[in-house]
């Protein structure tokens, strides 16, 4: 006697779930909702690098005073160095002189890391743009997240470019930022490197080294 067990009688298969996205560094141990966590305390606990460089400083620091206090919003100014910060304004005109200075900083400070280019100036050279030594904008050399316009801009514009940044680490998500960039090729890594010369015309020539 045949015991096979109908399945057609046993009810509707069982749906299988997609698997939950994880983070970065923390694949194996953080799901998807210890992102909402990380990224509340990441967005109000920005330790501020301060790089003023020109007037638009003196807007920076009184919205650091007592009248507008962007502690309150969870922004804590003034780091000791780049190694402990987590946020640089760049406040002012960035001149060719100052910029490997920025630039040197700004690597020196751990991951995550945002950048705020606040004034005119530091967004796209302001008045000084067609001066023979002033950086045509800070984001020539590094990344920006938030731009704050004016010349200088009030300190409530700060806050808000401050709340616009907040907003932005709040969606952001850790494995999307670091977890998923390819590895650089073998052949991308060699491409600024200068190449011997070689007796094989063929390769010369593909290499540019022939003309």
């Amino acid at each position: 006697m045949d015991v096979t067990p109908d399945v057609t009688s046993a009810g509707p298969e069982p749906v299988l779930l997609p698997e939950p996205k994880r983070l970065g560094a923390l694949a194996r141990l953080a799901p998807e909702p210890m992102k909402v966590i990380l990224n509340w305390g990441r967005r109000y606990s920005l330790w501020v690098f301060n790089f003023g460089l020109a007037c638009c400083a003196i807007e920076f620091i009184a919205a650091s005073m007592a009248r507008h206090d962007f502690i309150r919003l969870g922004v804590i100014p003034f780091a000791p160095g780049p190694r402990q910060a987590d946020l640089m304004v760049v406040s002012g005109t960035v001149t060719d002189k100052m910029a490997p200075a920025v630039k040197r900083l700004y690597e020196q400070m751990p991951e995550p890391k945002y950048v705020i280019s606040f004034g005119a100036c530091s967004n796209c050279g302001g008045p000084y743009w067609d001066s023979y030594s002033v950086t045509k904008g800070v984001d020539q050399i590094i990344p920006v997240d938030v731009y704050v316009p004016g010349c200088p801009p009030r300190p409530e514009a700060l806050l808000q470019g401050i709340l616009k940044l907040q907003e932005k680490i709040a969606r952001e998500s850790l494995g999307e930022r670091y977890g998923t960039t390819a590895r650089p090729s073998t052949a991308a890594l060699q491409s600024g490197l200068v190449k011997p010369p070689s007796s094989d015309p063929a390769s010369a020539s593909e290499s540019g080294e022939g003309r």
